[in-house]
């Protein structure tokens, strides 16, 4: 791919900001918790996470409808972990892979997103995720076209194509009150196309929303 060709004219700005935001010290922690259910967990307050299994996930910007979107999926019903649940296309690092390796790998066999069609910008704060102990490192990236989506329907029951306004919108926030694990939570989620998005997914893209707005 030719990363020296000009960016598609609907992501200048948020491409703009996405690159401003990596080039400084990233949010980290304190971003994400913001969105983590409360109280938290013991193991989403842990610093030292560098034990979790790798996985990765890509947060991908395209242009759709002359505005930047990104997808998330709702996971397959079926699925031995987080069913049901929204998330970013992703999973465990395979062998010798890198990171951003994984990421696309993953987007391809997914939801049907060709690793060239991506242009990578950089990796976020790793997120631990305590039900399968993963350590999840969301990547980002675009691409220049909006991708032709082919859901893999042993792991995703539908895509969801969110604006990037959207997602920044204030009022798309929300919280609840949850019994997990025979105990009261307070849960941040967005509301998005009618799915509840909380969780990891939702503190990854916390983070992600900071960094936009440094």
């Amino acid at each position: 791919m030719n990363h020296a060709s000009p960016d598609p004219p609907a992501l200048v700005p948020a491409l703009a900001r996405v690159r401003r935001g990596l080039a400084r010290p990233l949010p980290g922690f304190e971003a994400q918790a913001t969105l983590a259910p409360r109280p938290n967990a013991g193991p989403l307050e842990r610093r030292d996470r560098g034990d979790g299994r790798p996985a990765a996930a890509l947060i991908l910007l395209y242009p759709h409808r002359g505005e930047p979107h990104l997808p998330l999926t709702v996971r397959a019903r079926d699925l031995p972990n987080h069913r049901g649940q929204v998330s970013l296309p992703g999973g465990v690092v395979d062998g010798e892979e890198t990171l951003e390796e994984t990421a696309l790998r993953e987007a391809d066999e997914e939801v049907g997103v060709p690793p060239d069609a991506v242009t990578v910008l950089g990796i976020l704060s790793p997120v631990f995720i305590p039900p399968t102990a993963f350590l999840l490192h969301p990547v980002v990236g675009f691409a220049r076209e909006r991708p032709e989506f082919h859901p893999n329907p042993g792991e995703v029951a539908r895509i969801l194509e969110i604006p990037l306004a959207v997602l920044e919108d204030a009022a798309s926030l929300q919280r609840e009150t949850r019994r997990l694990r025979e105990r009261d939570y307070e849960v941040p989620f967005f509301d998005l196309d009618g799915e509840k998005v909380w969780g990891a997914t939702a503190m990854v893209l916390a983070e992600f929303l900071e960094v936009l707005a440094t």
